[in-house]
């Protein structure tokens, strides 16, 4: 090995010792620093007044519902509307064919007009009878004959006059009008086609769409929990006449008109232990149509000291329990099992859990555990919109 080479290993060698003194005499708090605490944001925790609604499935029904038939029997002669129109009540929507009763009609009117005839020249017989029988110029037997046949005339013309208003009535009802305002469906007849009266196949159907009901189902378990803390006071009724409803489309689209509730049935259905509510809404531009699929929102009642917890902050353990992280003595991470009532807007409502004054933790949750110490910097909470 040649001079130079070895004054080089001499040197590395001169400084990997100098290295080594130098690592031992670094202080060792400096080699052990602990880990900087991690920052998460908090939110403190203050009791707010929110309106508790119920979502419930339900379908909508016509407000009132009319199927037209026939109040006598003949040839459809024309249909008088466009199916699927609107129409108004008393608008004729079929002409059946009106020679047969019109002849019954003038028949009876003829009828009347005789009978008529016979009571005018009978009442003044009856009339002369009276003035003779006082002056004894005819018997009494002959003056009671002329009263009797004056009755009868008059019976007459009382029968004849209900003969005519029934021919009348048969006759009008050639006319098939619209007993109800709404909007008429497809028909089942065509012109030509042979009816009855009364018959049980209707010849359309009117429904008014404007409003329209609403019929929703509600567990009566729910429907129990809800007057239980309308009872406790712990709950307050929305009004003092009708609970505010709002509807969800099946496209998930809200329905931008407000509903009322008009009533809940009295009787449980044994099949699904479900109770039937219906609510009304107004339908000026038909788009609730009936037998379509819609989701309630009823309000139930208002909470006013309801503590709501920011969805984000709302987690799910190895149970499936709803978990929240909150800030103990100190700023430790403390772990807490939530009961959790429902959604309102981007907040949980928390019925067990968590209290006014408590610091939730809402950011940084995948860089803590229980018992750490963290960096806490207060959010403002904002108002959750339902």
């Amino acid at each position: 090995m040649g001079k130079a080479m070895q004054i080089r290993l001499l040197q590395f060698g001169i400084l990997g010792a100098a290295l080594a003194l130098a690592a031992c005499d670094q202080p060792q708090s400096q080699a052990a620093m602990p880990p900087a605490a991690v920052a998460v944001d908090v939110v403190t925790l203050q009791p707010q007044s929110v309106a508790v609604t119920s979502e419930m499935p339900g379908r909508t029904s016509a407000y009132m519902v009319s199927e037209v038939r026939p109040q006598v029997g003949g040839i459809v002669k024309a249909r008088l509307f466009t199916e699927g129109t609107d129409v108004d009540a008393g608008d004729v929507l079929y002409q059946i064919d009106p020679a047969t009763y019109q002849a019954s009609y003038d028949s009876a009117k003829a009828a009347l007009a005789k009978a008529r005839a016979t009571l005018t020249s009978i009442k003044l017989k009856a009339q002369r009878y009276k003035e003779l029988v006082a002056i004894n110029a005819v018997s009494k037997q002959d003056y009671d004959d002329a009263a009797a046949s004056l009755a009868e005339a008059e019976a007459d013309v009382a029968a004849d006059v209900a003969s005519l208003e029934s021919a009348k009535i048969n006759l009008d009802y050639t006319k098939v009008t619209a007993p109800i305002s709404g909007r008429i469906g497809k028909s089942s007849v065509t012109p030509g086609a042979l009816v009855t009266a009364s018959q049980s196949d209707a010849l359309a159907t009117v429904q008014r769409l404007d409003p329209i009901y609403v019929d929703v189902t509600q567990p009566s378990t729910d429907f129990l929990k809800l007057k239980r803390a309308l009872a406790s006071g712990k709950l307050t009724r929305v009004g003092a006449d009708q609970a505010k409803v709002k509807l969800v489309l099946e496209d998930g689209t809200a329905y931008p008109q407000d509903g009322a509730l008009q009533f809940s049935d009295v009787t449980v259905d044994q099949t699904t232990g479900s109770i039937t509510l219906r609510a009304i809404f107004p339908n000026p531009q038909h788009d609730l149509l009936p037998g379509m699929y819609v989701r309630a929102v009823l309000e139930s009642g208002v909470d006013g000291a309801a503590i709501l917890a920011p969805q984000q902050a709302v987690s799910r353990n190895a149970k499936g329990e709803a978990m929240a992280y909150v800030l103990a003595a100190g700023d430790k991470v403390e772990a807490r099992v939530l009961k959790t009532e429902q959604t309102y807007g981007d907040a949980w409502i928390v019925s067990d859990g968590l209290q006014a004054g408590d610091r939730l933790i809402v950011s940084g949750l995948q860089k803590i555990q229980p018992g750490m110490v963290v960096k806490p910097a207060e959010k403002a909470a904002t108002a959750p919109q339902p």
